[in-house]
């Protein structure tokens, strides 16, 4: 299985233009199928829905999440359709086997206030801190993602227009727009950028480490959680609540769903609508003033 494992993989990448993170995610779920399909001695072709329901079940004995087991799933359906594909099997076991019921968890975001006083927090002019009240701003003055965060270079902000360009999921390219003080921020930071590590600093990416180097993403949650310690938030909140509460407050500020959704470079309406949970008080204020016969 290893050769049209490789090929698969290399199909995503060059073909489907996939990204790193989702090549590694596949290439983790497929041989965790193939270490289960050896112990058994089973090969491509013997697969079936009962061998991939005994591979369900490990993962379950294991403790994983639903959600984790459900992405292992999806993993292996597309594997064994790629499979279909080039004639090694006649069919795909894997679409006659149930995703695991995924439990519908609200997504932790911060109210206004609390994202004021968050992004209040930065207040020295020491070129890290101005870097880190940039950074902050930014997340939630465009709701990207922090992979993204991370890719971004000097010319790709475009502070005439208050623009930046992005590059999301799969390699695919968007133009994201920026408030005010976000551009504030990320001013003052710029100013102050060729201080960091003596002015030897990495040209092309917009945030950097004291060593110059482009920060990680790992970097970004430690800032997030360096803040977060130091206010009344009690609650489990990370980088991805800013994206969270980004798209929250423009929604509850009557945003158009659409909107939201490019804004956020989701593919799926579907995977934006789990935004719309705003509390019973707000719809019923919007419906008593919206609905004609409310």
């Amino acid at each position: 299985m290893k050769k049209e494992l490789d090929q698969y993989l290399n199909f995503l990448e060059h073909e489907k233009n996939a990204s790193p993170h989702t090549i590694s995610s596949y290439r983790r779920d497929l041989l965790q199928l193939a270490q289960y399909m050896e112990e058994r001695s089973m090969k491509l072709k013997e697969i079936d829905n009962v061998a991939l329901r005994g591979f369900l079940a490990r993962l379950h004995g294991e403790k994983n999440k639903k959600s984790t087991i459900a992405r292992k799933l999806a993993s292996v359906r597309s594997f064994l359709q790629y499979c279909m594909m080039k004639k090694w099997l006649e069919d795909n076991p894997a679409k006659i086997v149930s995703t695991p019921k995924q439990e519908h968890h609200v997504p932790s975001f911060l109210s206004e206030e609390e994202v004021a006083e968050f992004l209040d927090l930065p207040q020295s002019r020491q070129p890290l801190d101005l870097r880190d009240k940039a950074i902050l701003e930014l997340l939630y003055a465009t709701g990207i993602r922090v992979s993204e965060l991370v890719k971004i270079d000097l010319e790709e902000v475009n502070f005439e227009e208050r623009l930046i360009r992005i590059m999301g999921k799969g390699k695919k390219e968007r133009i994201v727009p920026f408030g005010r003080l976000a551009a504030d921020s990320l001013r003052f930071y710029i100013l102050a950028r060729s201080q960091i590590n003596k002015g030897d600093v990495e040209e092309k990416a917009l945030f950097v480490n004291y060593r110059g180097e482009r920060l990680t993403s790992r970097s970004i949650e430690r800032i997030v959680d360096k803040y977060i310690n130091i206010t009344a938030i009690r609650r489990k909140i990370s980088p991805h609540s800013l994206r969270h509460s980004f798209a929250s407050h423009l929604l509850g500020r009557g945003a158009d769903l659409r909107v939201i959704q490019e804004l956020l470079g989701h593919e799926s309406l579907a995977t934006t609508q789990k935004y719309t949970h705003l509390d019973l008080k707000q719809l019923l204020k919007v419906y008593r003033k919206s609905h004609p016969r409310s």
